[in-house]
């Protein structure tokens, strides 16, 4: 084990097909984890072990790994950069200490490049960013660094400048070290030679590293001295201030390179160890103590009690399930029994690895600041904390996007019931994103993720890892239903049945709150109802909003204020009110002007120029709002609100236009009403369902 100062924890995140597995693969191969580079077009790459992966070229799930540089260990997370698992890029940037960004030098910052960023920026992890792809033509370093900063917001800091000659990735100029990297191809390998750099270059490397130095010298008040007073600035001192900045979130350092060509691996290692920090680096963790509810630390130490977060559940067929976690403080060891704060269970530690993909490397304890797997345990959830017995705390859980579609699926086969149903319920620990629900009224098993190709992987896994055959419906889009105006209902509920009867009287007041979700108001004041009455008329509200007045959708951004009402000392029970809150709920659902609302996406499609009218014109007859369009290298991009039910099979239809060269980007932005006419059609379609199911039912 290396010592905690030498360990970093990183992610590899990026727009899909920017090269983040490529990029992986040759970071194991030069730090000498792995003797042959796999390549992803070959569906050969180390990190995308699901046939899934293999098979569609792109990265599905996150995968963790770990290996060696410079006497440093490095656990590093290859992370997906396709929307639909954009859950595995949030659930691993809440345990990570650091980041690379990876951009392409050609398309630059792209809608999910935006996506991770936000979401590193959401956890304050510093992170490096490199400039990938300089081999291809068009590619545009000092491009990719301006939409940094005009789209991300970021400050990014060039470390280095590529040399292109023609369209020739020639070199990289160090201006930290202030030496050329040259690459040099031998016998099938690439190495790389340090030279002085050319006197001709000079001019433009001092403007750059003037520019590199004046905004470091903003974080380093030693640099800022030295610089100031014109004396040479060693390279220690640079890295040490660069370090600083990236620590702080101050600035990214930004780096280039073609992973596919074996070229500045090297150096994004070096920087790797250099600039971004330690699990000793970052802030003290802190998290509830769920005895007294107040605020405790977990400092960074091994000596400190126990405290880790499993950041990911995954259903392995050899030992069953494994839990990914990370240790914020203390050490665990095989046989030891922790706490799920969560849960309230303890657990015993049953054995524990390391991971290397889908590989398992077993070790007797992991430390401080490390990542690993565990093996059993019962029940557990992503985001819950496991902790020393004697020393419970709650670390700060996730939160996951809603789901967007649906569909219904069923067993092929009698034979298959039961396995669908394990199965399905091992998906839902996997995945948070990942949703099965029983719809009330015909009782088909209904499953939610965050698009098409989300379910597809989700539907294929069923069937190859767990050889369940199931028949599944046509994508849903996962409307809501709302209200626009404000109203005042009653709900009684009164039973007399000889003895004890049922008695619940309650006033709901119900208004719109737009973007709220959900919000709940007691306002009775005085005794007319007691108070072990208000939360269970707050559960029947809940669960009468789950099916909404028009087609059945659940209802969102409502406010219910709870006014008046009555009891009976004999009466009433918990139960009572209740299904007096349920019964008021519904009245007011159906008198307060219901709305049917859909999921509206933020769409990015990438074209020719040539192209470009086609397409707007076919974004438009989708009830598309156009927002804008931008030049990108050779192509133009056009940007687009599109609601999700307009969307379905639009990538086919996006190939036929462009004959095959257009590509596009799509993910959830909010929900917006739904125009009148196509509200009524759905409507009717519910009935329809609805009507058939009762038929189905009756017979």
């Amino acid at each position: 084990m290396v010592a905690t100062r030498e360990l970093r924890n990183i992610g590899i995140m990026a727009h899909i097909d920017a090269g983040k597995t490529t990029l992986t693969e040759r970071v194991l191969f030069f730090s000498g984890r792995l003797h042959r580079m796999g390549e992803v077009h070959d569906g050969a790459a180390t990190m995308d072990w699901m046939e899934q992966e293999r098979e569609r070229g792109i990265t599905i799930t996150s995968a963790a790994t770990t290996t060696y540089w410079r006497d440093h260990q490095i656990n590093i997370i290859d992370t997906p950069g396709h929307v639909d698992f954009t859950v595995e890029v949030e659930r691993s940037l809440r345990v990570l200490d650091g980041a690379v960004a990876v951009f392409c030098a050609v398309g630059g910052v792209e809608p999910q490049s935006e996506t991770v960023w936000r979401q590193a920026d959401k956890y304050s992890v510093p992170r490096i960013a490199f400039v990938n792809k300089m081999d291809r033509v068009a590619a545009d370093f000092w491009g990719a660094v301006q939409m940094m900063r005009d789209r991300l917001g970021a400050h990014p800091v060039p470390v280095q400048v590529p040399i292109v000659l023609g369209d020739y990735f020639h070199s990289i100029i160090d201006l930290v070290n202030l030496v050329e990297v040259i690459f040099v191809e031998e016998h099938g390998r690439t190495t790389y030679l340090e030279q002085p750099i050319p006197e001709d270059w000079m001019p433009m490397v001092d403007k750059h590293r003037v520019k590199m130095l004046e905004a470091l010298a903003d974080y380093d008040d030693e640099l800022l001295h030295r610089y100031l007073d014109s004396h040479e600035l060693s390279p220690e001192l640079v890295k040490g201030a660069i370090r600083k900045g990236t620590i702080a979130g101050r600035i990214t350092p930004v780096l280039c390179g073609s992973a596919y060509r074996n070229r500045g691996v090297r150096l994004l290692l070096d920087a790797v160890v250099d600039y971004l920090p330690s699990p000793l680096d970052m802030p003290v963790v802190e998290g509830e103590n769920p005895d007294t509810l107040e605020q405790e630390a977990r400092p960074p130490s091994s000596d400190a009690p126990f405290a880790a977060v499993a950041f990911k559940i995954m259903t392995d067929p050899f030992v069953g399930k494994l839990v990914f976690f990370r240790i914020y403080s203390g050490q665990v060891s095989t046989g030891d029994t922790v706490l799920n704060v969560n849960t309230g269970n303890r657990e015993r530690i049953g054995r524990i690895f390391r991971m290397h993909a889908n590989q398992r490397e077993e070790v007797p304890t992991l430390g401080l600041g490390e990542i690993g797997a565990l093996v059993g345990f019962k029940k557990i959830l992503t985001g819950d904390t496991l902790c020393d017995l004697k020393h419970p705390v709650r670390l700060e859980r996730m939160l996951f996007p809603e789901p967007v579609i649906q569909i219904s699926i069923e067993p092929a086969t009698k034979a298959d019931q039961d396995r669908l149903t394990l199965s399905l319920d091992k998906l839902v620990q996997e995945d948070p994103t990942f949703r099965v629900q029983t719809h009330e009224e015909t009782g088909e098993t209904l499953i939610s993720g965050m698009g098409e190709l989300h379910l597809e992987i989700l539907v294929d896994r069923l069937r190859r890892e767990f050889q369940v055959n199931a028949n599944v419906g046509r994508p849903q889009v996962a409307y809501r239903e709302t209200i626009t105006a404000k109203v005042e209902e009653r709900g009684r509920f009164v039973r007399q049945s000889g003895g004890r009867g049922q008695y619940g009287d309650v006033l709901l007041r119900v208004e719109p709150a737009p973007g709220q979700g959900f919000v709940w108001e007691n306002k009775i004041i005085g005794g007319t109802i007691p108070r072990e009455y208000v939360a269970p008329t707050e559960r029947g509200v809940r669960e009468a909003m789950r099916v909404g007045p028009l087609a059945g959708f659940p209802l969102v951004d409502v406010k219910v204020s709870l006014l008046d009402g009555s009891f009976h000392e004999v009466d009433s029970s918990e139960m009572a009110f209740k299904i007096a809150g349920s019964m008021a709920m519904k009245a007011a659902m159906s008198h307060a002007r219901p709305r049917l609302l859909e999921p509206v996406m933020d769409v990015e499609v990438v074209i020719p120029e040539s192209f470009v009218g086609e397409v707007m014109g076919d974004l438009a007859s989708r009830r598309g709002k156009v927002g804008g369009m931008i030049e990108r290298a050779a192509a133009r991009v056009v940007a687009a609100h599109v609601p999700l039910g307009e969307m379905f099979e639009y990538a086919t239809r996006l190939r036929s236009m462009t004959q095959g060269r257009g590509i596009y980007t799509m993910q959830f932005s909010r929900y917006d009403f739904m125009p009148e006419h196509l509200a009524a059609e759905e409507i009717r379609k519910a009935e329809i369902r609805k009507a058939e199911r009762r038929k189905g039912a009756g017979n």
